[in-house]
């Protein structure tokens, strides 16, 4: 099977919390991006104590409260599935913190992680301050929630985003690549999608490749898969009949989202 892609693990690590994925350095090829899935019975609480790393705490599916031992968010998260197509709650914390993600119903967490020496507030991002925008034309429409833009200065290097793409349509498209740290050109960040489809037995097609074509890929994603991106273009395409989600996180030496479009493909902005 293919190193980028990752299927669950759904392995359970306390009564009440399973660990869906964990993306670490340690057993991937990233240095700047972690990521986890945890799934919370209603009751439990998860807790973590984050060393040099910031996180970002989406609630992905259900409600939950978010504590840093010092502020406490309550009933955070706004939806049972994704495909309700609204914006939800996240918290920021900080390096150096202690936190617990207390489930209030049953819930899917999403941890978004990387590292960080600069203490920063944690606060509450809510879903009304998620930006909501229209990207693409034709069969490149795709709708996507800015949970943490580069134009937040909240957070030291985590990028974080939702992306939801109709039947028939493409995303991350025409293929764009950010793995060059050449500013202002481009911007040098690694790269997590964590994918959910509607109805769930769908797929997606998802390629990541190189100019040189070192690393060229092409995977069949499923419902609840992460695909890592290191380096690469990395277009996804959706079949008729199924609606993608993916959540992005993304971080790298400087907080700025600078792509570069696949030149072969370019030509499809300028219809």
């Amino acid at each position: 099977m293919s190193k980028l892609l990752r299927k669950p693990n759904n392995q359970e690590i306390a009564q009440g919390v399973t660990l869906v994925h964990d993306v670490t350095s340690e057993n991937s090829s990233l240095e700047y991006v972690g990521f986890k899935i945890i799934d919370l019975a209603p009751g439990v609480t998860y807790t973590e104590e984050l060393g040099k790393q910031e996180c970002c705490i989406v609630a992905v599916t259900g409600k939950i409260n978010v504590s840093d031992r010092d502020v406490t968010y309550e009933n955070i998260g706004t939806r049972k599935s994704v495909f309700e197509k609204q914006p939800t709650d996240s918290v920021y914390v900080s390096n150096d913190h202690i936190f617990d993600v207390e489930a209030v119903s049953g819930a899917r967490v999403a941890l978004c992680y990387s590292p960080s020496e600069k203490q920063l507030p944690t606060r509450l991002i809510s879903a009304s301050e998620n930006g909501v925008e229209q990207r693409g034309t034709g069969n490149n429409k795709r709708m996507v929630h800015n949970i943490l833009p580069d134009s937040d200065p909240s957070a030291n290097s985590l990028l974080v985003v939702e992306v939801f793409t109709e039947s028939g349509n493409w995303s991350s498209y025409p293929p764009h690549k950010h793995d060059q740290d050449n500013l202002p050109q481009e911007s040098f960040l690694e790269e997590t999608y964590y994918h959910e489809m509607n109805p769930p037995q769908g797929f997606v097609f998802q390629r990541v490749y190189t100019d040189d074509r070192s690393l060229d890929e092409t995977m069949t994603v499923e419902n609840g898969n992460v695909v890592i991106v290191p380096v690469g273009y990395h277009p996804v395409g959706v079949p008729e009949g199924y609606t993608s989600y993916y959540l992005n996180v993304m971080a790298g030496p400087k907080r700025i989202w600078k792509f570069h479009n696949d030149p072969d493909h370019e030509w499809i902005l300028k219809r």
